[in-house]
């Protein structure tokens, strides 16, 4: 494959001369592969994704058919000049080449894109064996409707067959299958058995009841001599030859036979694929099914399976098939084949579309099988609910991955010391239209790829939405995300104003962050939003001092032997560490949510009067959560003791004017004074001691305390207030709810700082 500055596409089927030009707008985009191309089923010239290509068509009266995508952009006035983006697309492209008056398409032209990633075919191939093998094991299951069966329907478009074809090809065309037949014909299973053959009566050996009888009735007889001792037995002659039974090691074993018969009907299933696909013009299903069935004939001429009869009945129970190398692989992959040859997957048009191969897509499909399998194994909950994901239709089986609300595992975790709630979601939607405290979105309709979602168990869902009480956990696949350090790495002018070039072309980086935090800010209740994508390095930000909320990213890669989604395993483990935490300040921050947001604010409840600053020593300065003590004193001997001692004292026990120990009396920060005939106040002052003492008749009397009438009192700490928002103040303390009128005048009690000043006097 080499570099090339322009591609020149002869069409001279339509017009003698006439020619298709492409130039990359960046140099080492674009390839000649007239070596390899028809090695791996591919077009010649190939672009990359992601890349531009301006192209021209020689005469002004054709033009470049539209393929969907905006992958065509032809100029305004200039219909035979344009340019051709095949964005996130890899495979091959089959572009219309048309005229320009009657858009009749004349022929096709095709063009291979190639991705970024070097190791792309392979991650392909790897993805879609894995996706055809997580099917088998869901149709294979008991509550799955393995038991149907339903014949190819090959009358269908070519987009839909060839979404069988790469099925089948992911399960029969791997390098796997191919060893497991090299070692069947190199070590087969043989078996004992018996050989007829005619033979001279002097070489035999061994005589059964048959040969007894060919002795004595056999034909082409010799008479014997008078002299010979078989006379006496009343034998007068022998035959020349007789039947004699041998035993020879045979590979015509019924494990032999099924092997043959699995290659046999590969063979003809993708010959039926290949003259399907020559109808209906699909020349890539064509040129790959050419390949499989080369393969497969060369490995049906060995001389192994010439000695091998055809099967009577096939026994799937067998020990050899089920235990024994190389025969155990072509067992799995015949019941793979079955099962995927009428399997439907609505998500593969996503994939196949227009000749694409959407590569990104399927790494979405891939990874919701990984996840499957790893929320399974940490939670050791049974998917029950994954046999809804294959769906008996007129057309076959299909399985249920599209864009949508799917339920994959949903169950009960029991850690020992707590039990949990737990569902995995696959593009769940967050809708946009509902109000707080339900669920969802409180801007537009989100749909993170999956969702891990985790509550206390025995509450509903939505009663623990209402309650702050869930917590949901995203992440998205980004299979174009390679390195995404790359991303984070944005922190100079130049690299922001680039950045935003690339997303005006669609080469989406930052963005793919940038979308963790929509989901995490905008869907309520998010623990959590990260991406996964095929590279190394993991990334982890942490919202606050605990693992969530968080932001990050996970890399999981395709792959048969090292996906590197440990990194992913560890941190669900320690998020499920986290939940089991009964102290977490997420916790804490939850029931604050919920006691802050339970009720509609009062419209009623605005205050605009000035306090001080809600900072340093006045952080917790919360108006309706600050609380002031509303106290008397009985005469200026009192209150001399207060200002002298700054102290200030309560009655205690259950007497009439005792101070109620209840919360906002405890937590009260200030303290308002007053005495008999005062209509209002400006006696303010601040309370210093953490709660009240108490304090004996004794203790109040070496204090100095004029004539104390009781055993004991209820003590504070104060001192005066200097904050200048409440210099000069006065407060009519009778219009708060909780005064008393009359003889109970003097009752000490609580009001918040909002409600005070509210009562402010002007």
């Amino acid at each position: 494959m080499k570099i090339i500055e322009t591609a020149e596409i002869e069409l001279d089927s339509i017009r003698y001369g006439l020619r298709l030009l492409i130039d990359p707008r960046k140099s080492n985009t674009l390839f000649d592969a007239e070596g390899s191309a028809e090695e791996n089923n591919e077009a010649r010239f190939q672009l990359v994704e992601g890349c531009f290509y301006d192209f021209e068509i020689s005469e002004p009266d054709y033009i470049l058919g539209d393929i969907g995508e905006n992958i065509i952009q032809r100029h305004k006035r200039k219909k035979n000049l344009g340019v051709i983006a095949p964005n996130i697309f890899v495979g091959k492209l089959e572009i219309p080449i048309q005229l320009k008056e009657t858009e009749v398409t004349l022929t096709t032209i095709e063009l291979e894109v190639q991705s970024v990633k070097t190791g792309y075919r392979d991650d392909y191939r790897d993805m879609l064996e894995f996706i055809t093998e997580k099917c088998t094991d869901l149709l294979m299951q008991a509550n799955a409707p393995a038991s149907h069966y339903f014949d190819i329907d090959y009358t269908k478009d070519s987009q839909t067959l060839y979404q069988k074809f790469a099925f089948i090809k992911s399960v029969i065309g791997t390098d796997e299958f191919s060893e497991a037949v090299h070692r069947i014909v190199s070590f087969p299973v043989t078996r004992w058995s018996e050989i007829s053959e005619s033979k001279d009566i002097r070489n035999a050996r061994r005589f059964s009841n048959a040969s007894i009888k060919e002795i004595i009735k056999g034909r082409n007889r010799t008479n014997l001599p008078d002299t010979h001792y078989l006379k006496s037995y009343g034998l007068d002659s022998l035959p020349g030859k007789i039947t004699s039974i041998r035993k020879a090691d045979s590979v015509d074993t019924p494990e032999n036979r099924f092997v043959k018969h699995a290659l046999e009907v590969f063979l003809k299933f993708c010959g039926d694929i290949n003259k399907k696909a020559k109808k209906f013009r699909h020349k890539k299903t064509e040129n790959e099914s050419e390949t499989l069935i080369g393969e497969l004939e060369s490995q049906l001429h060995h001389s192994f399976f010439k000695e091998i009869s055809r099967p009577t009945t096939l026994k799937l129970n067998s020990p050899v098939l089920q235990r024994k190398e190389g025969y155990r692989e072509i067992l799995r992959v015949w019941l793979m084949f079955d099962l995927a040859a009428r399997l439907i997957w609505t998500g593969g048009d996503d994939i196949y579309s227009g000749g694409k191969k959407d590569i990104a897509t399927l790494y979405e499909y891939w990874l919701f099988f990984q996840l499957l399998d790893l929320f399974s194994d940490l939670f050791s909950i049974e998917s029950t609910d994954i046999a809804d994901l294959i769906k008996e239709t007129s057309d076959g089986l299909s399985l249920q991955l599209k864009q949508g609300k799917v339920t994959a595992l949903s169950g009960m975790y029991d850690s020992g010391s707590r039990k949990l709630n737990i569902r995995f979601n696959y593009n769940r939607s967050f809708g946009g239209k509902n109000t707080y405290p339900a669920s969802g979105s409180w801007t537009t309709t989100l749909r993170p790829d999956y969702t891990l979602s985790i509550w206390p168990f025995g509450i509903k869902e939505c009663e623990a939405e209402k309650q702050e009480l869930i917590v949901h956990i995203h992440f998205d696949a980004k299979y174009k995300v390679a390195n995404l350090f790359e991303i984070l790495d944005r922190d100079n002018e130049s690299q922001l104003n680039k950045e935003k070039t690339e997303n005006r072309k669609g080469i989406y980086k930052n963005a793919d962050l940038l979308k963790m935090h929509a989901y995490k800010d905008a869907i309520r209740r998010t623990g959590g939003a990260y991406v996964l994508y095929p590279g190394e390095e993991p990334i982890r930000q942490k919202g606050f001092h605990e693992i969530i909320p968080g932001l990050g990213a996970f890399p999981v890669r395709p792959s048969k032997t090292e996906t590197g989604i440990t990194e992913l395993k560890v941190f669900i483990n320690e998020v499920i560490d986290h939940f089991l935490n009964r102290a977490s300040q997420r916790e804490r921050h939850s029931f604050r949510t919920f006691d802050i947001h339970k009720t509609p604010p009062d419209e009623k409840n605005i205050l605009k009067e000035p306090i001080p600053e809600s900072y340093n020593a006045n952080r917790g300065l919360l108006p309706d959560e600050t609380f002031v003590l509303v106290g008397f004193y009985n005469s200026a001997e009192q209150y001399e003791w207060i200002e002298k001692n700054k102290l200030y004292n309560f009655r205690m026990g259950t007497g009439a004017g005792s101070l109620v120990l209840d919360n906002e009396t405890v937590a009260a920060k200030y303290l308002l004074l007053h005495t008999t005939g005062d209509n209002i106040s400006g006696d303010f002052w601040r309370i210093k001691s953490r709660g009240p003492r108490i304090f004996s008749k004794e203790d109040m009397l070496s204090k100095g305390y004029p004539s104390p009438s009781q055993d004991n009192y209820l003590i504070i700490e104060v001192e005066r207030v200097t904050d200048i928002e409440f210099k000069d103040v006065q407060w009519d303390f009778k219009k708060m709810k909780n005064y008393l009128f009359g003889r109970r005048s003097a009752y000490p009690f609580t009001a918040s700082l909002s409600e005070l000043m509210k009562s402010v006097v002007r």
